[in-house]
């Protein structure tokens, strides 16, 4: 199994990562929590893989941190929760703020991820909350590995936003609607992701 990937960051377009290691490049699929702490393209990074073999594909999920990976490898061991889910529930919450749902046991920062009504939010905190009895001691602050991302040209950087919420499971007028009311000139699509997933409720 593929376990960490060094290499030079060739493209990021949310969720999907391409990575040129040696001469190979490796596609992976990756949170925003990851897309947020990536350097720009043609630097060099390290990330810690996930593979996913299926009889259709094989696929491999990349975090900058040992710990995201961690925590995307206990949500996929959930009832009903796929990659596709757990990545979207990465991207809407920070580890940390998972936590805090999971400790306090709240439902309303979970209903906000698409495909998580109510009930199956209930249950995910129940199923995480003895999970994670070994993370509320860890430190929580992740730093950049260094270089400012990317900036990508301004005409593309809304559309780069809105298709990167759909990629998570937003529909088209709801991603559109929530880049649009935090748009601002000179923001990353990064930035404008980020902002996007805080206001969307």
């Amino acid at each position: 199994m593929i376990g960490r990937l060094t290499g030079v960051l060739l493209e990021k377009q949310p969720p999907h990562i391409l990575l040129d290691v040696q001469g190979v490049g490796y596609e992976l699929d990756a949170p925003m929590s990851t897309f947020y702490k990536l350097p720009g393209l043609g630097q060099s990074v390290t990330l810690h893989t996930h593979m996913v073999v299926r009889e259709d594909a094989q696929l491999l999920y990349a975090f900058v941190e040992k710990r995201e990976r961690e925590l995307f490898r206990e949500l996929i061991r959930l009832n009903g929760v796929g990659p596709k889910l757990a990545l979207a529930l990465m991207s809407g919450l920070e580890v940390d703020e998972l936590i805090r749902a999971v400790q306090a046991q709240d439902t309303s920062a979970l209903v906000r991820v698409p495909g998580v009504g109510k009930k199956t939010a209930e249950r995910l905190l129940i199923e995480l909350r003895d999970r994670f009895k070994a993370w509320e001691a860890l430190p929580g602050s992740f730093k950049p590995l260094g270089g400012e991302g990317a900036s990508l040209a301004p005409a593309s950087q809304s559309s780069d936003a809105v298709s990167a919420l759909i990629s998570l499971g937003y529909k088209p007028q709801e991603a559109s609607r929530a880049v649009a009311a935090v748009e601002e000139d000179g923001m990353t699509s990064e930035e404008l992701i980020r902002r996007a997933l805080k206001g969307i409720v």
